[in-house]
């Protein structure tokens, strides 16, 4: 599937892997809606193609209002991309006490909830699309992470947040296969974004120095390199693609 003349929606769109991927698809000629919270939206970059929308994706209303607004234009919705998430750390139980739960709950609200609603309404409104060559529509990719397979201490909620991303890919394949609708799923390893960059740099190169190869942090716009050749790869489907360096994370 081409990016030009369509639309695309990303979520988390006004910094991180949001950002890189917003601005990766205007290049390549789509009409991007990049949702995020109001307050993020405001230290957003102008980049052309890409209209910011604010949205919480844990609010059916605001979801649908921003999926109407991504379809209201001249273009076809084909493209959705699911970059929202928060990543707080807590231990089941320590000194402190028991995992806040309210905390887990609001993890798993919004990366795992929040990615299925912005999913399913997004789906819905790219199957009403007209069909293209075998009868693809469309293509929606979700964001995992290794902690899904390899969550490290601290990282219960987190972990099983993006463990259900992972566990929804397939069967929302299958579940959209009748309307033409692909579903894939990214899971990176360390990634250098803002909020990284608020560690020092004595952590950080110790954390490169564990991948593998290259042994450095992976870049925002790999990430949307990866995007890009997902939306191209038509035959792609039901995946979830490791994007790590060949890291595998230790218990700490």
């Amino acid at each position: 599937m081409q990016l030009n003349d369509i639309a695309a929606i990303v979520t988390g769109g006004a910094s991180g892997l949001g950002a890189a991927t917003a601005r990766a698809l205007a290049a390549e000629g789509a009409e991007v809606y990049a949702l995020d919270l109001a307050p993020a939206l405001d230290g957003a970059p102008t980049v052309d193609g890409v209209r910011y929308v604010a949205a919480d994706v844990t609010s059916e209303e605001e979801v649908r209002a921003a999926v109407n607004t991504a379809t209201s234009g001249s273009v076809p919705l084909r493209v959705v991309v699911n970059c929202a998430g928060i990543a707080p750390s807590a231990r089941v139980l320590s000194r402190k006490g028991v995992h806040d739960l309210g905390l887990y709950a609001e993890v798993v609200r919004i990366n795992l909830v929040g990615t299925f609603t912005v999913l399913a309404l997004g789906a819905e409104a790219i199957a009403r699309t007209q069909p293209m060559a075998d009868g693809q529509r469309g293509v929606i990719i979700n964001t995992a992470s290794i902690a899904a397979f390899e969550g490290q201490v601290g990282q219960a909620a987190y972990a099983s947040s993006k463990g259900g991303v992972v566990g929804l890919t397939l069967p929302a394949a299958r579940d959209l296969a009748q309307y033409g609708v692909r579903v894939n799923t990214i899971a990176p390893g360390i990634v250098d974004t803002p909020m990284m960059a608020t560690v020092s740099d004595e952590y950080r190169a110790g954390l490169a120095a564990g991948v593998p190869f290259p042994q450095r942090f992976c870049r925002p716009d790999e990430y949307a390199q990866l995007v890009t050749m997902i939306v191209g790869h038509d035959y792609l489907n039901g995946e979830t693609i490791r994007m790590d360096g060949a890291l595998r994370m230790a218990p700490r």
